[in-house]
């Protein structure tokens, strides 16, 4: 049965939801996108995600699609309409289309589309750590913004896959780590947390963001600042963070066993701070999702 998708304010099955060749998401990854954890048929960060979308947007000068409210009742309908609980959103706004042309104009329509995606991970079900494989990171050096340019990620995702891991860990030239190919690496070491600092260099990881906050609460001392690969697999502990995996802990990088292997203790309680404020942070707007178009 085909999925409920949402295409330019429609919502159609997904075999019949099409866009022109000429969109300038296809031609040059003009757009931008953002995925947001689904947990209890409700969106995880919503705010913080629509605030990153808004400026991924400003960066590309290209307009807005939707009033956030309107974006925000659409996708409530998509996870009442595809009976959603735990999952994935995926939202993605383009350019626009027209005959290829590397220049733009304030002339473009944007296109706007959204879809659900089942769990990778159940959140509430006990972690098992996963392995990461280190890759060089040759991705272009504005990975601020949240664009669909994401062939650097596919390929060191893929190379980390060939070689028996889950997820794969960056390595800028000057031997740094900068960040996991899909989500935010972080590490603990004598009961310090290590994160690399916002910049240009990485995504500002909305997941990771929150994270934060929760290890603020918790008084847990933050450290960030970059790092290398050496002082990463000395950790004693180190998890991933993303809104499609939430919290998950590292057990391995490369040959190098992280702590005994296993889910750290610090790691397990920031998993479980992690939920308990994503749910206590589910928007307030109920209200708009009573429009679903009966």
């Amino acid at each position: 049965m085909d999925r409920t998708v949402f295409l330019n304010g429609d919502f159609i099955p997904e075999s019949e939801a099409k866009l022109s060749i000429f969109d300038r998401g296809l031609l040059f990854a003009d757009s931008v996108y953002e995925g947001f954890g689904i947990l209890d048929s409700q969106l995880v960060d919503f705010e913080y995600h629509m605030d990153r979308l808004d400026r991924s947007l400003d960066e590309l000068e290209m307009p807005s699609p939707m009033a956030r409210d309107d974006l925000f009742a659409a996708m409530m309908r998509l996870i009442e309409m595809n009976n959603s609980v735990e999952g994935f959103m995926y939202l993605q706004v383009t350019r626009g289309e027209r005959d290829r042309n590397y220049l733009y104009d304030g002339d473009y329509v944007p296109n706007v589309f959204a879809f659900t995606q089942k769990e990778k991970f159940a959140a509430d079900a006990p972690p098992k750590p996963v392995k990461l494989a280190t890759t060089p990171d040759i991705r272009w050096a504005r990975r601020d913004i949240k664009s669909t340019n994401l062939l650097g990620q596919v390929m060191a995702k893929q190379a980390a896959s060939r070689a028996g891991a889950y997820e794969a860990l960056m390595i800028a030239p000057d031997g740094d780590v900068t960040e996991a190919g899909s989500s935010s690496f972080f590490f603990i070491k004598d009961r310090e947390l290590f994160v690399r600092p916002v910049s240009n260099d990485i995504l500002h990881g909305i997941t990771r963001q929150t994270m934060l906050r929760v290890a603020e609460r918790h008084q847990l001392r933050i450290r960030e600042e970059t790092y290398t690969l050496e002082q990463a697999l000395a950790a004693d502990e180190a998890f991933i963070t993303a809104s499609s995996i939430y919290v998950l802990p590292v057990g391995q990088i490369d040959d190098t066993e992280i702590g005994d292997g296993g889910v750290g203790p610090m790691t397990a309680a920031l998993r479980s701070a992690y939920l308990e404020l994503a749910r206590a942070e589910f928007p307030k707007q109920a209200a708009l999702q009573a429009d679903s178009g009966d």
